[in-house]
């Protein structure tokens, strides 16, 4: 199958391009700047501007399926109204540029896998349990979530098959967020965010990628997923987690207005979480192969 990903240059698309060229497949990853990126080896770089299918829509075959994945990160910078916007433009550009190209393709692909958060389900909702059926919040992830699935519904429309991830924290040592809550540990200062109370949706970013193939190849696959560990834990408990696997002490905990003064309006990304659970997964059929966090943790950190 011929696989094109956007957003393939960045933690989870550089980890899901490689495996799935393992796998034998053809896969392209766009970028609007293919120079400034090494691909992996038997990946494609090629270019696209984000926004329109221009450039890019004549790799759609009829065996071709697309991975949306693109994106500006929420995390990177603190939320001023202007890079809000970004954020929100970011992906209903890079929805518009999938449909333009399929449009300019004539072709249908045989699935578009479209990426999406767990903050979808909102910040303040405690220790409720969430599945694909719970209904979005109201803050602004949300809103941001809301929108990206809304933006992808056009290809819906002209029937081709889309699976929405809703995806958690992947865990990784390449990149993303455990590398910065490792660090901590490390110094032997490791500890809670603030109360510790909030869940912790995280999955393996092997788990993250075997689900991903799963769902490109499930045909029966469509609708929203949970991309989460079925076994999710409050703040405090993944950390006393990193404490026991690194044998380090997990005692100095953060206090909350640390992370408000230092982030504003973006702590809630630390400070709040979602007891999210895979249950359209688990239903599919999908084994996770790190479905509990000590085990999880280990591997990472003695086995990858």
């Amino acid at each position: 199958m011929r696989i094109i990903i956007t957003g393939g240059t960045g933690l989870i698309g550089t980890a899901l391009a490689t495996h799935l060229v393992k796998a034998g497949h053809e896969v392209y990853s766009l970028s609007r700047k293919p120079s400034a990126h090494t691909a992996p080896s038997g990946v494609k770089l090629h270019k696209w501007d984000a926004k329109t299918g221009e450039g890019w829509s004549e790799l759609i075959t009829e065996d071709t399926a697309i991975v949306n994945l693109a994106g500006a990160g929420i995390a990177d910078k603190r939320w001023s109204d202007e890079r809000k916007a970004e954020i929100i433009n970011s992906r209903i550009n890079a929805a518009n540029a999938v449909i333009d190209a399929v449009q300019r393709a004539g072709i249908k692909p045989k699935v578009v896998i479209q990426a999406s958060a767990v903050g979808y389900y909102g910040s303040d909702v405690g220790d409720t349990v969430l599945t694909e059926d719970s209904p979005a919040g109201h803050d602004f992830l949300a809103d941001v979530c809301v929108q990206w699935e809304n933006a992808i519904q056009p290809i819906i429309e002209q029937g081709v098959r889309v699976a929405i991830i809703r995806t958690g924290v992947v865990l990784s040592m390449y990149g993303g967020a455990f590398p910065r809550q490792i660090l901590p540990f490390r110094l032997f200062v490791g500890g809670s965010i603030g109360n510790g109370e909030q869940y912790y949706p995280w999955i393996h970013i092997d788990d993250e990628v075997a689900a991903i193939t799963f769902l490109l190849e499930n045909e029966n696959a469509s609708g929203p997923y949970n991309l989460t560990a079925p076994h999710p834990v409050t703040n405090q408990e993944f950390t006393h987690v990193l404490g026991r696997v690194m044998k380090r002490p997990a005692v100095f905990p953060v206090p909350a207005m640390v992370f408000k003064i230092l982030f504003g309006e973006m702590s809630v990304v630390l400070l709040k979480g979602q007891n999210a659970h895979p249950a359209r997964l688990k239903e599919a059929g999908f084994t996770f192969a790190h479905p509990e966090p000590t085990e999880a943790v280990d591997h990472l950190l003695h086995h990858t």
